[in-house]
């Protein structure tokens, strides 16, 4: 069993910032890619970001890019998500989940382990 815990959502004013936090149990959390997805209510889950095994490679959402910025610290078994200039289209539900592929991927049904979720709330 592999868990992961998502930390440092909340709520936002348009164009302000949020770090959200993934911290996976485990000894083997460098050897997976790892990524970020969110769910606005009503809608499907949708790719966000991910990070290959390094960090030396990251892929994003055209909707995101630019603003966010997805790290790791394998050290500390933690996956990061800074988000700036927030936009209302921003809020959602966001997860962080563990990738069983090789090579980035944006479809979640390559992911097999997911956090519980972080709510952010953006206001206009």
């Amino acid at each position: 069993q592999v868990q992961l815990v998502e930390s440092g959502g909340g709520l936002v004013q348009a164009g302000g910032s949020l770090r959200l936090s993934c911290t996976a149990s485990g000894r083997t959390f460098s050897s997976f890619i790892m990524g970020w997805f969110r769910q606005a209510p009503g809608k499907e889950r949708e790719f966000v970001a991910s990070i290959t095994r390094s960090g030396g490679s990251t892929d994003y959402a055209d909707s995101v890019k630019g603003r966010f910025t997805i790290s790791r610290d394998n050290a500390k078994n933690t996956v990061y998500l800074q988000m700036n200039s927030l936009k209302p289209e921003d809020t959602a539900v966001y997860y962080c989940g563990r990738s069983t592929r090789v090579r980035l991927s944006r479809d979640s049904s390559e992911y097999d382990y997911w956090g519980q979720g972080t709510q952010v709330t953006v206001s206009s």
